[in-house]
């Protein structure tokens, strides 16, 4: 199926070590060494680049000495690199390399700056990050009867998965399992410390470019489709399960299930054709949620799903494989992003270190969440489209 982005790859991607704490690196500089590395990993010279996509956009312009080139310097995920594939299928640029960092953000003292909103309208409220997307999750709970149980399964396999990956900030920290995530001290209620993102440094990139050379390289992995849904800005105002501004629309609550369906048809492909499914995780709830927004399960099925064993290596839709935020990493806010994308691109290409999925073909990725109010979606494949 022909699409605006049919001609356009993912030829090289890269993540720099991850750990709590990386000295001597600001976000520019751990920023630019993720470039670096997914410019070797494609094979590519800087030289070659005709586009830089990400907050450190200028910068790595001016340490790779790219002038004149075209500069994005936009600060998110999956909308970042649907700009830079615009500009490939556009015949704007040719190599677009995409990147993010997050570095010399964290102190001991003071939480991660993306947690604490500065809002008068939720700061005042005490609506940090995880009360918010503790009330969507609570909203369920009720409606639906999910449990703290199968919020703290879904944990468990992400957090699991992260324990076996050598490349994650929490490698070796378990296994775990539901009632360990349930032994945990409540943070915001249903969320226990276990079912919440870390936080982290380190930095993510993604190299792009056309058909024309793309097919040179036999690990290619191609856009099928993408889209995104917004409901306002995020960590500004409550969010409400029910809002729905949009007449005959899905609410905020389903947030993503619009952008899911019409990355779906974008792709030519259903819910049943994902091989692997790497979902953004800041929170456990998020899973079961996406699970049901995206279409992998009817609503109020998400809970039951994930205590099936679904989501786990062997299962029916194995997802976030590399520990996602709750244990792999969570440096800063495009970058762990990016790692989503970047997951599936290793998953499709057969190369992740651990919990590969065997004859993945296709892979759903995504940013976001309801506490957030938007959501990000984007499928891509091993075979073009």
């Amino acid at each position: 199926m022909s699409h605006p982005f049919h001609d356009v790859a993912i030829v090289g991607v890269h993540n720099t070590p991850q750990a709590r704490r990386l000295p001597g690196h600001d976000s520019s500089s751990i920023a630019l060494q993720a470039g670096l590395g997914a410019l070797h990993d494609a094979g590519i010279p800087a030289a070659d680049v005709d586009g830089v996509v990400g907050t450190a956009a200028a910068d790595a312009v001016l340490e790779l000495g790219l002038g004149p080139c075209t500069r994005r310097p936009s600060g998110l995920g999956i909308p970042s690199i649907v700009d830079a594939a615009m500009l490939i299928a556009s015949k704007q640029c040719r190599v677009v390399l995409v990147l993010a960092g997050g570095a010399g953000l964290l102190t001991d003292t003071v939480a991660a700056p993306w947690t604490t909103p500065p809002n008068e309208l939720v700061a005042g409220f005490g609506l940090f990050t995880a009360a918010e997307f503790a009330l969507m999750a609570r909203r369920h709970m009720l409606d639906y009867g999910t449990t703290e149980h199968q919020l703290a399964t879904a944990a468990a396999v992400i957090r699991t998965n992260g324990h076996h990956n050598p490349e994650a900030v929490y490698h070796g920290r378990g296994p775990f399992t539901a009632e360990d995530v349930l032994d945990s001290p409540m943070i915001a209620e249903p969320f226990h410390l276990l079912d919440c993102a870390t936080t982290s440094e380190g930095g993510c990139a993604l190299v792009l470019t056309g058909a024309d050379r793309a097919l040179d390289h036999d690990d290619a992995v191609w856009i099928l489709g993408c889209a995104s849904d917004s409901y306002g800005p995020a960590y500004t105002v409550a969010p409400v399960w029910d809002y729905t501004p949009r007449q005959g629309g899905e609410p905020a609550g389903r947030v993503g299930a619009h952008a899911a369906a019409a990355a779906f048809a974008m792709a030519g492909l259903g819910p049943q054709d994902v091989d692997v499914a790497e979902f953004y995780d800041p929170f456990s709830f998020e899973i079961i949620r996406q699970l049901e927004a995206y279409g992998f399960c009817r609503p109020g099925e998400g809970g039951p799903m994930v205590e099936s064993g679904a989501i786990g290596p062997g299962g029916s839709l194995p997802v976030t494989t590399d520990g996602g935020t709750m244990s792999y990493s969570h440096p800063g806010v495009a970058a762990q992003q990016f790692q989503r994308v970047a997951r599936a691109v290793r998953q499709l290409r057969g190369d992740c270190p651990t919990a590969q999925v065997d004859g993945a073909e296709v892979a759903l990725c995504s940013n976001g969440g309801s506490g957030a109010l938007f959501a990000d979606v984007m499928l891509l494949g091993s075979s073009r489209p």
